[in-house]
């Protein structure tokens, strides 16, 4: 079973047990957490695509940790003018390992 979840304006295709790195939640290390923005659920040939989501559909993970990524270097030039602009961002995010998808549909989707 697989599901495309929404969080931190960015989409992502979770199955039960995968580890991902998702823009930063306000969540404990350790913490369970319910991310209820589920757009689609598909097991085998049997998906369910919501309008815009799917009723009654959740993804419960257990977040891991918390980090920074790599860092970005930023270069901007401006040529012959003598102007140059340097910059570095590392964005913040929080790791998460998917434990369970509950489909919500009143029968159980199977292949």
């Amino acid at each position: 079973m697989y599901a495309v979840i929404k969080t931190g304006g960015k989409q992502y295709r979770v199955a039960s047990g995968e580890k991902l790195k998702i823009e930063q939640i306000p969540a404990e290390v350790g913490a369970e957490i319910t991310l209820d923005q589920v757009l689609v659920v598909g097991q085998g040939d049997a998906i369910r695509i919501g309008t815009p989501l799917v009723a009654g559909a959740t993804v419960k993970a257990t977040v891991l940790a918390h980090g920074r990524h790599d860092k970005i270097r930023i270069f901007k030039m401006r040529r012959r003018k003598h102007s140059q602009k340097h910059q570095g961002h590392r964005q913040n995010y929080t790791e998460i390992r998917v434990e369970a998808i509950v489909d919500g549909a009143a029968a159980p989707v199977s292949d």
